[in-house]
C-alpha cells in the first residue's frame, strides 16, 4: 500500500493517546462544489497513511473528521461534533501531512512532515 499525497494523524490531547477509529473524509473543491476523493478511519496509532491517490493536482482540499462519533463512543461530551480542515495543495510538493490535535472542547492543526 502506497502513502497518499495527503496523510493525517489524530491525537487526543485530552487522553494523551492517538485517536483510533475517527472517520475521515477527503474532498477536493471543483468549481463551487466539493467532490469526495476518499474516506477512511484512523488506525490504532491515530493515523491514515492511505487516503486518496499518491499524487494530486494543485487545488483546494479539505479533510472532515467525525469527532462527535469518536467522543460518543468514549462516553465523552464534546463541543465540536465535526472538524473540517481546508487547505491548499501544490502538485509540486511531494507530501502533505495534516495532523489534528483534539480535545473535547478545542482543536488545533498544523502542516506536518
Amino acid at each position: 500500500m502506497s502513502t497518499s499525497h495527503v496523510t493525517t494523524h489524530v491525537l487526543d490531547t485530552g487522553t494523551g493517546k492517538p485517536a483510533a477509529g475517527v472517520a475521515v473524509t477527503f474532498h477536493r473543491l471543483d468549481g463551487e462544489r466539493w467532490v469526495k476523493i476518499a474516506a477512511g478511519a484512523t488506525d490504532d496509532d491515530g493515523r491514515i497513511k492511505s487516503l486518496g491517490p499518491d499524487k494530486l493536482p494543485s487545488g483546494t482540499y479539505r479533510l472532515g473528521f467525525d469527532t462527535g462519533s469518536y467522543y460518543e463512543a468514549a462516553g465523552t461530551e464534546t463541543f465540536f461534533p465535526e472538524v473540517t480542515l481546508t487547505f491548499a495543495v501544490s502538485e509540486s510538493q511531494d507530501h502533505y501531512h495534516v495532523p489534528l490535535l483534539l480535545s473535547p472542547f478545542a482543536y488545533s492543526t498544523y502542516r506536518g512532515s
